[in-house]
């Protein structure tokens, strides 16, 4: 594939709004096939084209292209059996090739990022859409083509918009909502019949706590919470709690987390709200109404906590 060839398959991609990998050799010692400056595109499932080197290096670039644009983020790749101290931020692989050559690569992952769905006809809605474009993210009119759908509704169809973000395909639904009343809608959507696994899948609410107050700040917290899900890093519904006291470093090393099984966030077991056991295992919560809702089925809860966990005991 010639280097205009490639660069129309990126216009092609980038107008389709198919995520791929560019990849650059940025240095190549001998004996090696490839050479300063040599690209290629890697696709999401794997399919490679262009030109980075021989059979040797090309397992391992488009695993490193794959991840890359799982997380969303570009990394520097070198591959070489020379033994190199480790750098910071360059991933070292073995190379498989008799010759013993050293190549090195950039990966650049474009559009890895989903696209965002934002449900709700509200002045914090409108606003998250503004910082949306803002951010030069990909915002669609529907959840059926989003990757993460943002709830603000706030009251206005609360129900059917979750459930309608939950049943279809994104991966994340973050919704700006209290605790108490995420916890009501969880309810109400087991009684609709959504299942564990796609409940799993909503935070709420939707950001940190900042004592957001005006639609503005509102969506700009709630915009934080997207940003991470769209990194590929898991939504810190936690810090909604008051911060407790800091512990010392070793002790905050050694404590570890217990995932609630009322709202699925991960609580600090050295400092929780509540603790209560149950069938021999002590189950922390990070507010009352966890608690409260634990309490009224514990077997419920018991078995999502086995499903989540494999049963380990506390």
């Amino acid at each position: 594939m010639t280097d205009e060839e490639l660069l129309d398959l990126a216009l092609e991609l980038n107008g389709r709004h198919q995520p791929y990998a560019l990849v650059t050799v940025v240095r190549a010692v001998a004996p090696t096939s490839a050479y300063v400056g040599a690209q290629a595109i890697v696709l999401a499932d794997g399919a490679l084209h262009g030109w980075i080197g021989g059979g040797c290096a090309k397992g391992v670039v488009i695993d490193a292209a794959r991840n890359a644009l799982a997380k969303g983020e570009p990394k520097l790749v070198r591959i070489s059996n020379d033994q190199l101290l480790p750098e910071e931020n360059v991933e070292q692989y073995a190379m498989a090739c008799a010759s013993n050559g050293t190549i090195e690569l950039f990966i650049q992952p474009y559009g890895a990022r989903g696209a965002l769905c934002v449900l709700g006809d509200t002045p914090a809605a409108a606003e998250a859409r503004f910082l949306a474009e803002r951010l030069r993210m990909r915002v669609v009119d529907t959840p059926d083509d989003a990757h993460i759908v943002l709830i603000a509704t706030q009251g206005q169809g609360d129900e059917n918009a979750l459930e309608r973000a939950l049943t279809g395909p994104a991966v994340q639904v973050l919704m700006i909502a209290s605790r108490r009343k995420a916890a009501r809608l969880r309810e109400v959507m087991r009684m609709r019949g959504v299942d564990e696994a796609r409940l799993a899948r909503l935070a709420a609410p939707a950001g940190p706590d900042a004592g957001a107050k005006a639609p503005g700040e509102i969506a700009l917290v709630a915009m934080v919470g997207v940003l991470a899900a769209l990194r590929g890093r898991a939504p810190e519904a936690a810090a909604t709690q008051p911060p407790a006291p800091e512990p010392a470093p070793d002790a905050a090393a050694a404590a570890p987390k217990f995932i609630n099984p009322v709202c699925g966030v991960a609580v600090d077991t050295a400092a929780p709200k509540h603790v209560e056991r149950y069938d021999g295992i002590a189950y922390y919560f990070c507010c009352d109404c966890c608690l409260t809702t634990f309490r009224a089925d514990p077997a419920r809860y018991a078995a999502i906590h086995r499903a989540t966990t494999g049963g380990l005991r506390a």
